[in-house]
């Protein structure tokens, strides 16, 4: 079954950022993976935005 594609609002939503946030991660640099469907649509994949949330997951605020 393929992946459920969301677009920058839905994602947004999904993390509880602003979708400020998720353009300013594409402009610098991109952490949370994206998908560009054409010259201007943008998708993230929500098996991607799980995994990034794994990924951010800390045991302590002294962690980086």
């Amino acid at each position: 079954m393929p992946d459920h594609l969301l677009n920058t609002s839905q994602a947004a939503q999904f993390l509880g950022v602003s979708k400020a946030f998720l353009e300013r991660d594409r402009w610098a640099g991109a952490r949370i993976p994206f998908i560009r469907v054409g010259s201007r649509t943008v998708r993230y994949r929500l098996n991607d935005l799980n995994d990034y949330l794994e990924r951010q997951v800390r045991r302590s605020t002294a962690e980086g």
